[in-house]
């Protein structure tokens, strides 16, 4: 087979909220955005790949389990502390965590969905 491209759809309960928080609060590029009737989907760019979010999901009070939504965005960053520190300043609350192989912080979405930032030093090693 041969991809052109890949990506990622995330049905979203509180779609408008969602779009905000990628597009304001991670500030990802905004691709495309179509809204007419039967049609609803805001595109992302997500470094190689998309991130399409739709309407159709369901939320949660607070962060998912692993057993509501078995993955999690995580985004590579070079300085976590420093992109927790604007992430804050958005008025997204993260958590920072101190590992062995670099450092991690984690948040949601509106919808509950996970999120982590993760230091690109050591990555891979």
């Amino acid at each position: 087979m041969t991809f052109t491209q890949a990506g990622i759809i995330l049905f979203t309960q509180h779609y408008a909220d969602c779009i905000r928080f990628y597009r304001d609060g991670l500030g990802l590029k905004l691709l495309h955005h179509i809204d007419r009737p039967g049609e609803r989907l805001t595109t992302f760019a997500l470094g190689d790949t998309y991130l399409m979010v739709e309407p159709g999901g369901r939320a949660h009070d607070g962060r998912k389990s692993i057993d509501a939504a078995p993955f999690k965005f995580r985004f590579n960053v070079p300085d976590v502390q420093a992109t927790c520190d604007h992430l804050h300043r958005k008025g997204i609350a993260t958590t920072l965590f101190t590992h062995t192989w670099g450092t991690t912080a984690e948040f949601h979405d509106p919808d509950g969905n996970c999120c982590a930032l993760r230091s690109d030093a050591g990555f891979g090693t």
